[in-house]
């Protein structure tokens, strides 16, 4: 099971865009963590103006912009 992060501020429209997209292309014994970047000082530091970002358990990450075919890349890559 891979566990993925989705690096996101409440309000913020294009990551509830981000989170649509990423899900529906996930495998179904895959993790989503959704991380708000407000909840920590040097989250909003790293990525306050990069947000959405989803990143792999081993520390890849993609900015946003992304689309479908992006993020398949990305998650097949980061396997």
């Amino acid at each position: 099971m891979a566990k993925w992060r989705l690096y996101h501020t409440e309000g913020c429209h294009l990551c509830e865009q981000a989170e649509q997209l990423v899900v529906p292309l996930l495998h179904s014994n895959d993790e989503l963590l959704l991380i708000d970047i407000m909840s920590d000082e040097q989250l909003i530091a790293d990525y306050q103006v990069s947000i959405p970002v989803l990143k792999s358990e081993q520390g890849q990450q993609l900015f946003w912009p992304f689309n479908a075919h992006d993020v398949r890349k990305f998650l097949a890559q980061a396997e």
